[in-house]
């Protein structure tokens, strides 16, 4: 990797926990100036605006939990188990998230909602992608025989979408993570009951 990539790569990586903590609207180029070390031409050398930095740094955030989810599958058998080890990802948001500040889909989707279009239809996407991860693990089950036939994908993967999230809110909100250790005891409870 040249030099210039590795420069654009770290100024997406500390942009991504930037935006992550303070926010796309909360971020000055100043603010970006700062955590890279670099000056306001360092940085719009390799973007041509904050906007285009802000969609990268949001795939890299975005990136980093994907990462998670596939290595959380990882030698698990059942469609139970891997749904199970998805959740678990987030057991510890609040002491050790996997980017600091917290989700990248829910910060980004709150925020974005009415004031970025680029931002939010980048977070659907991503949502979309998350959705659509935990109905292949799904129906990947169903087919195996591990899940009940009669579980519609679709609902399941927004139910355990829409929890998790939640969980995440709540525990940053209170800045406690047993809201998440709650979601997580009772999703995993009903994971369990979607197995033949």
């Amino acid at each position: 990797m040249r030099k210039g990539e590795k420069t654009r790569e770290f100024i997406i990586m500390r942009a991504a926990e930037l935006f992550n903590q303070q926010g796309y609207f909360g971020s000055s180029i100043s603010d970006i100036m700062r955590v890279t070390g670099l000056r306001k031409g360092g940085v719009y050398n390799h973007f041509g605006s904050k906007d285009e930095l802000a969609l990268e740094a949001f795939d890299y955030a975005v990136s980093i939990y994907r990462k998670r989810y596939i290595e959380a599958i990882k030698g698990t058998k059942s469609a139970v188990e891997q749904l199970i080890s998805i959740v678990s990802i987030y057991h510890n948001i609040i002491e050790n998230p996997p980017l600091k500040g917290g989700c990248p889909l829910l910060n980004t989707a709150i925020e974005s909602d009415d004031a970025h279009p680029a931002l939010r239809d980048k977070a659907r996407e991503a949502m979309e992608e998350f959705l659509k991860f935990i109905r292949i693990v799904i129906n990947r089950g169903i087919r195996r025989g591990d899940i009940k036939s009669t579980i519609d994908p679709q609902s399941v993967s927004v139910f355990i979408a829409s929890a998790m999230e939640g969980a995440v809110m709540m525990s940053k909100l209170y800045n406690d993570s047993h809201y998440m250790q709650q979601m997580l005891k009772h999703l995993s409870e009903f994971i369990e009951g979607l197995s033949t």
